[in-house]
């Protein structure tokens, strides 16, 4: 098992695209390390704007929670140290990742940590699940969960639950003890017939956890 930590990260927002407008209202994320949650950090954020009846109804939070709740920035300033150099990882990867870099330039930060989306790599994984909606992926394998779904630190922590299986179903399956970022970063690109093709080269070439990269043949 690859032993580096890595932040699973989940938003709600008022909608669909930062580049239309919308904004972040509460940020989830969880740190994982050996295998284990073993930190986290939630909060709600202010938009300065009201939220739809919809976004209201979808996730629970109301206009009422929202007009008491910290605002964007002094959230966004903790959420960076948190972050810190993390890989980090969401179900939807491109969504949660415009948010968090929308909201990180407002604050004149840029993100340098790399993503990888468990959305992509559970398509590869378990290709015979009904759907790769994330509440359906936590029925499907039986992991744990609280029954809360669309609140951001709930949803990070399943998302963190099924990045641990998938890494652990990857040591069971295909043999590869060592199970890097990097090798999930790539198996997201991977096409799904090639899964095992892939898998098998990963493992002859020695994969290395701390490298996040395969190494370069040198002809031998």
């Amino acid at each position: 098992m690859g032993n580096h930590t890595t932040i699973v990260i989940d938003f709600e927002t008022t909608g669909l695209s930062p580049g239309y407008g919308d904004r972040t209202i509460e940020v989830g994320a969880v740190l994982i390390s050996n295998r284990q949650i073993v930190d986290r950090f939630q909060s709600l954020m202010n938009p300065e704007m009201r939220v739809s009846s919809f976004i209201e109804e979808y996730t629970g939070i109301t206009n009422r929670m929202l007009a008491t709740a910290p605002g964007i920035t002094e959230v966004m300033h903790k959420l960076k140290v948190f972050l810190a150099n993390h890989p980090l990882v969401a179900h939807n990867a491109s969504f949660d990742s415009r948010f968090l870099d929308a909201e990180l330039q407002r604050i004149n930060h840029k993100r340098l940590n790399e993503f990888a989306c468990s959305l992509l790599s559970s398509r590869r994984l378990y290709p015979d699940a009904p759907n790769h909606k994330l509440e359906t992926l936590v029925r499907y394998k039986n992991l744990k969960t609280d029954g809360v779904h669309h609140r951001a630190l709930a949803d990070a922590e399943m998302t963190a639950h099924l990045w641990i299986r998938m890494i652990e179903d990857i040591r069971t399956i295909y043999d590869i003890q060592s199970v890097s970022f990097g090798l999930m970063q790539q198996l997201c690109k991977v096409p799904k017939k090639k899964v095992p093709e892939f898998m098998q080269k990963m493992k002859s070439k020695g994969y290395q956890a701390a490298v996040g990269k395969v190494p370069k043949n040198n002809g031998s």
